[in-house]
């Protein structure tokens, strides 16, 4: 009689609904008996987390703090510091544990207050004022140093340039990574080939700085397309593979072509830009000559600052204008769905070519700039270690934002020299402390740390390009991640 009644609560929608109910809950394995597991309070969940970070961090640390080899006579002398390994892992404990008590296990989560002041100040338009206030800074910074820091302005200041350059070369890689959605490696390729081909004209023709830049710039492009032909069928790993040894067979050539290029003795004698013929130098016929001014060296480090800015704002201007052209609107849409881009009619090879040759172009008039300001250049500036660095700051800033991008070079690169002078460390480590032989390392922790908090980039939402009836922000998450597919 049971199973009767059973069968027949079965055919009935009611009793069918129960039953898969219960057949799933058999599933799981846990017997509908058994108790659920009792969660940890909050003390002891965070002493966990904090004790198997400390156990990571001395465990990673034992052979960058507790043992130390030192060049002696005959071989490598090796020391023990356990005081500084130690203090590293407490630090590392201290951190996780207050992170995850007042943090992660808090009965009200920081996380959660932090998204609603991330969603109210979205209706603020924040990118706008910020980016504003950066280029009225960027606009009068010499002046700021030379009044508040007169004994550090010259350090500063091409602190500064080297700062607009990567800037510069993060918004040129931003057109083939960020916008197109093609993964380059070997974008220091560009960079090589423009600064040789400035070195080249400059010294071997006798042309002017604003002679040869825009050379340098066409010259990166076609190598920017001629790398574009073969890659055309290429996407995502496949891609970043031929990229990266394109990059290393630029320079291997530049290291091997002796009578060319110079060899590894690089090319010596790049000449310095003019102001209109005026050079900032000493002597008769010079800048501080025909203004009637005092001569200093700051006057050229200022110029090359003006020059770089104006570089890197042509950049922008261009990337922005071509963002909302077709051509512009076809990076986007072959970044998001290649096979969609080909089924509306979008001819992807010239897209692709496009992309190359822009972001190559912008690649080579930033190598000109580093070929006149260094005055030398040889192949050891080309490795392929920039081309991560430049990358890195692509998608630590966030892919396809300008702003982005400008943020992660100032922590980037402003980062590893403001490493350089944390000499405070040694009141925590000793005085023996040096803190740059750690300052890659912990440069390296802060930009584990960035990612896993901000996995998206610093500037993880986008503005459309195109927009219907209604202006609307994108979602990080809705955007494709620049493999190409």
């Amino acid at each position: 009689m049971a199973n009767s009644t059973t069968s027949a609560s079965a055919n009935r929608p009611e009793g069918a609904e129960r039953l898969s109910e219960e057949r799933r809950e058999a599933m799981r394995g846990e017997p509908p008996f058994v108790e659920a597991p009792t969660d940890d309070t909050r003390l002891v969940r965070a002493l966990k987390e904090a004790g198997v970070t400390a156990g990571l961090v001395a465990v990673l640390t034992l052979f960058f703090f507790f043992f130390r080899t030192d060049i002696a006579v005959g071989g490598l002398n090796l020391t023990v510091d356990p005081k500084s390994w130690i203090i590293a892992v407490g630090i590392a404990f201290a951190g996780r544990f207050l992170l995850t008590y007042f943090v992660f296990a808090g009965e009200r989560p920081t996380i959660g207050g932090w998204k609603k002041v991330a969603a109210a100040s979205a209706r603020w338009p924040i990118g706008k004022v910020l980016g504003i206030t950066l280029l009225l800074i960027a606009l009068t910074l010499p002046f700021l140093l030379m009044t508040l820091l007169p004994g550090q302005d010259r350090y500063l200041l091409d602190l500064s340039i080297l700062i607009l350059t990567y800037v510069m070369l993060g918004w040129g890689l931003n057109i083939v990574v960020g916008l197109a959605g093609l993964l380059d490696l070997g974008y220091v390729a560009f960079y090589a080939v423009g600064a040789y081909s400035f070195a080249l004209l400059a010294t071997n023709f006798d042309l002017g700085f604003w002679i040869c830049l825009p050379m340098a710039g066409l010259f990166a492009a076609l190598w920017g397309v001629m790398l574009g032909f073969p890659v055309l069928r290429l996407r995502g790993d496949y891609l970043a593979i031929v990229t990266l040894a394109f990059g290393e067979i630029i320079r291997v050539v530049l290291l091997n072509w002796y009578d060319f290029t110079g060899g590894p003795n690089g090319i010596l004698g790049i000449p310095k830009p003019t102001l209109f013929g005026l050079e900032f130098s000493r002597g008769e016929g010079s800048f501080s000559d025909f203004f009637g001014l005092e001569y200093s060296s700051i006057q050229r480090f200022v110029f090359l600052y003006y020059i770089i800015l104006a570089l890197a704002l042509l950049t922008n201007f261009v990337t922005m204008r071509m963002r909302k052209l077709p051509v512009g609107r076809a990076w986007e849409a072959l970044r998001e769905d290649e096979i969609a881009c080909r089924s509306l009619g979008i001819n992807t090879v010239n897209v692709k070519l496009t992309a190359f040759a822009t972001g190559a172009m912008f690649g080579g008039f930033a190598g000109s700039f580093f070929a006149t300001r260094q005055g030398f250049i040889s192949p050891e500036s080309f490795t392929f270690i920039e081309s991560a660095i430049i990358l890195a700051i692509v998608v630590l800033g966030g892919l396809g934002s300008q702003l982005g991008v400008v943020i992660a070079s100032v922590v980037m690169i402003g980062g590893i020299e403001l490493l350089r002078n944390l000499t405070g460390l040694q009141a925590i480590f000793g005085a023996g402390f040096d803190p740059t032989q750690y300052r890659m390392l912990i440069f390296g922790l802060a930009m584990v740390l960035i990612m896993v908090w901000k996995p998206r980039g610093l500037v993880s939402t986008r503005t459309p390009s195109a927009i219907y009836k209604e202006k609307k922000t994108i979602g990080a998450d809705l955007v494709a991640q620049g493999e190409g597919h």
